[in-house]
């Protein structure tokens, strides 16, 4: 295995797969913050043809992170169909690169192929990719998911209708709810970001979600984001849960962070399909972002990117509804600028879709990161263009409890008409009945909430 290149008669050397991993990453805050991004663009460089010329075998003998140190390496690797890794360890980086983008290999050939790669090799592959090349790869990927409803079909775009409030009031919830279904949004999920988290108002919110979409016959699914824990005791005492989330890391110490393990995760995954109250088989939502185990502390030395890869690896045993990648949430220290945020988007996007993951992107960000709209938009539209599942949909743009910014109500119908594309067909027939939607688009009744009361 050799862990050198030259650049210009000037030798790089690197101390393992790890290293090389992380400085042919392409520019982020949070490896630069922690010590591990490269100290130049020629050092990039440098790291970019070594991973090129690496053998799949040599990082698969190479964990990022100990097997024996580490449940998510150990659930990688255990999932690993070995046969088809057999017929692919002596590829390089550069090879798979090239049949990745071949237009020989379609949909069913990437995801039979991603049966045999690690999530680390999945990462290193990324790592070589332009942003043109994440966006074509991933077009190619398109997985539909069933919880209440489908979504991921080709051709369509879907939505989680996002209401947060500030103190979790119910009448500003259904307020917006109301809001982002009069401009068609909410065919992914009725989706409420609890400030409280605890199961008396768990209930209380989950109930008024439930109550709107019951009163209007509304074909979706819904769900209040608190922690596993809380959703698993909300199944216990017959709160209606459509759909399960967590938060997840790409590490074992980062996942403890988050008050998680892969035992509970099977718990609730259980639970979900048991005592949840959609008709599956998809019950499980996850979120992911670049960075999190930076912020936690729980990096390993690992780059942030091969980090969310082995989100993606972790996520995919559970056959997830949807995943949402939430790469600018976080802030400054992990993701500083607008292009480091659409490029982890598009990196992201992509890597899941080759896990074959469900991907829904939020292009977001937060005000003290150098980022603005214009930013969010064509980071929007690219990963519209590579075929992300679903986006997220806050009123006017601004989310008033998590104090951060994403796609508006707006933005979603204006990508979907640039792009052509549809609501999911069950929401789509759903929107027609209220006058909101004709021939695929808004009518002058849209952004009307009032047609609700």
């Amino acid at each position: 295995m050799n862990l050198r290149s030259m650049i210009h008669n000037q030798v790089f050397t690197f101390k393992s797969v790890t290293d090389v991993l992380a400085k042919a990453n392409n520019e982020k805050s949070g490896d630069a913050l922690v010590g591990l991004a490269s100290e130049s663009a020629t050092e990039r460089v440098a790291a970019k043809l070594c991973l090129a010329n690496l053998q799949l075998k040599d990082i698969y003998e190479n964990p990022v992170v100990p097997y024996e140190d580490d449940e998510v390496t150990r659930l990688i690797y255990d999932e690993l169909n070995t046969t088809i890794y057999e017929g692919l360890k002596n590829w390089t980086v550069a090879e798979l690169r090239e049949n990745i983008l071949s237009d020989k290999n379609g949909q069913n050939e990437l995801l039979n192929m991603s049966r045999g790669l690690t999530s680390e090799m999945i990462a290193a592959v990324a790592k070589l990719m332009s942003s043109m090349d994440l966006v074509y790869a991933s077009k190619k990927i398109k997985i539909a998911a069933h919880c209440n409803t489908t979504i991921g079909l080709p051709g369509t775009l879907s939505f989680r209708n996002q209401p947060n409030h500030p103190t979790d009031n119910v009448e500003g919830i259904l307020a917006a709810l109301k809001e982002g279904l009069s401009f068609g949004s909410g065919d992914a999920v009725l989706g409420v970001n609890p400030v409280e988290d605890n199961i008396d108002n768990f209930t209380r919110v989950m109930n008024c979600i439930v109550d709107l979409r019951k009163k209007l016959a509304i074909p979706t699914q819904c769900c209040v984001l608190a922690h596993v824990s809380t959703q698993m005791q909300a199944m216990e005492k017959n709160v209606p849960v459509d759909l399960v989330f967590q938060s997840i890391a790409g590490t074992e110490s980062a996942n403890t962070g988050f008050g998680i393990t892969l035992k509970m995760l099977d718990e609730a995954y259980d639970m979900g399909l048991k005592l949840g109250t959609s008709t599956g088989p998809n019950v499980m939502y996850f979120e992911t972002g670049q960075g999190s185990e930076v912020s936690l502390d729980c990096h390993h030395d690992v780059d942030e990117m091969t980090l969310e890869a082995r989100c993606y690896g972790l996520a995919r045993k559970y056959r997830p509804f949807m995943l949402n990648n939430v790469s600018g949430f976080i802030g400054p220290e992990t993701i500083y600028s607008g292009k480091e945020v659409i490029r982890a988007d598009l990196e992201d996007l992509f890597m899941g879709k080759l896990h074959g993951i469900p991907m829904g992107i939020a292009p977001c960000y937060t005000n003290h990161m150098k980022m603005d709209q214009d930013d969010q938009e064509i980071g929007t539209m690219l990963c519209a263009m590579a075929g992300s599942n679903f986006f997220m949909g806050v009123s006017g743009g601004d989310d008033c409890m998590l104090n951060y910014q994403d796609t508006s109500f707006h933005d979603d119908a204006s990508v979907r008409e640039i792009l052509g594309l549809r609501p999911a067909s069950e929401f789509e027939k759903w929107l027609e009945k209220w006058g909101i939607i004709a021939d695929g688009k808004l009518t002058e009744a849209a952004g009307d909430p009032s047609i609700f009361e």
